[in-house]
């Protein structure tokens, strides 16, 4: 597997985000691992089977504004947590939709954020 992070592989959907957060579905997921909150949810849960054949795992990162109020503190969270997923992406076995969301008080070091996106990939799969 590329270790490369491509448009396709980016969740843009609404249909999908909101499938994604809706609390009444019980194959969504949840882990934490320090410093992310993830929500996940397999694509053969999503309705078609085919959509897991064609699609790759998607993925959105978020960052919340109330707790960092400069962008510049935001994109920085973000663009670590990015690369962390692109380098350690290999560890996923299936079709995925995936939200990452920061749930740290403050900006973490990216040896941080990259332990905490291993464990998170580790038990998604």
């Amino acid at each position: 597997m590329k270790k490369t992070f491509k448009k396709d592989e980016r969740l843009c959907s609404l249909k999908l985000i909101n499938d994604l957060f809706d609390r009444k579905n019980s194959a969504n997921g949840g882990v934490f691992a320090y410093p992310m909150r993830i929500v996940f949810q397999p694509h053969t849960a999503l309705g078609s089977p085919e959509i897991s054949v064609i699609k790759p795992t998607q993925v959105l990162f978020s960052v919340p504004k109330r707790q960092f109020k400069h962008a510049v503190d935001r994109n920085l969270i973000r663009r670590r947590m990015k690369e962390a997923y692109r380098l350690h992406k290999n560890l996923l076995t299936g079709t995925f939709s995936i939200a990452f969301i920061y749930i740290g008080k403050e900006i973490e070091k990216y040896e941080v954020i990259e332990k905490g996106m291993k464990g998170a990939l580790k038990k998604i799969k």
